[in-house]
């Protein structure tokens, strides 16, 4: 019983301890400025940092991040893992395969199209692309619902 009332007291404790951490007073923006007083930016920073401290690091954190697209940073699609070697509205897409980017930026295939090697196909009934790219069917056989040689 005696662990038990021990243990209960231990978890108040740091409750109260995280509660009074999250409970720190700051000054306002109002308080701080003055009609035709020189800015600070250190003040205002400063009072920043320490009121993210206590509540969520990350947003505080979130201002230093850079993010590179690939319009300014060309080489960025050419990275590896990356999911295309070509910029289209800063996204690095394949121009090769990507329906929305067909063999260039802009150039959409119609629906139930898909892109092959740059070009649009419709693969329910392309004898070169039946199904899927590149996928042949035998001499003879034509491509229905794609499917090479439905029968």
């Amino acid at each position: 019983m005696k662990s038990s009332m021990k243990f209960f007291l231990i978890i108040i404790a740091i409750v109260m301890s995280v509660v009074s951490g999250t409970l720190t007073t700051t000054q306002t923006d109002d308080e701080t400025e003055t009609p035709f007083a020189e800015y600070d930016d250190t003040l205002v920073e400063s009072t920043v940092q320490s009121s993210l401290l206590g509540k969520n690091r990350f947003l505080a954190e979130k201002k230093s991040r850079v993010v590179m697209t690939c319009d300014k940073f060309p080489r960025v699609c050419r990275a590896a893992g990356s999911n295309g070697r070509d910029c289209c509205k800063k996204k690095c897409v394949d121009v090769m395969t990507d329906r929305v980017n067909c063999e260039m930026c802009g150039r959409k295939c119609r629906y139930l199209e898909m892109c092959c090697k740059g070009e649009c196909v419709n693969p329910s009934w392309d004898e070169k692309n039946c199904g899927q790219c590149n996928n042949k069917c035998k001499k003879g056989d034509t491509c229905v619902y794609g499917m090479c040689s439905y029968a």
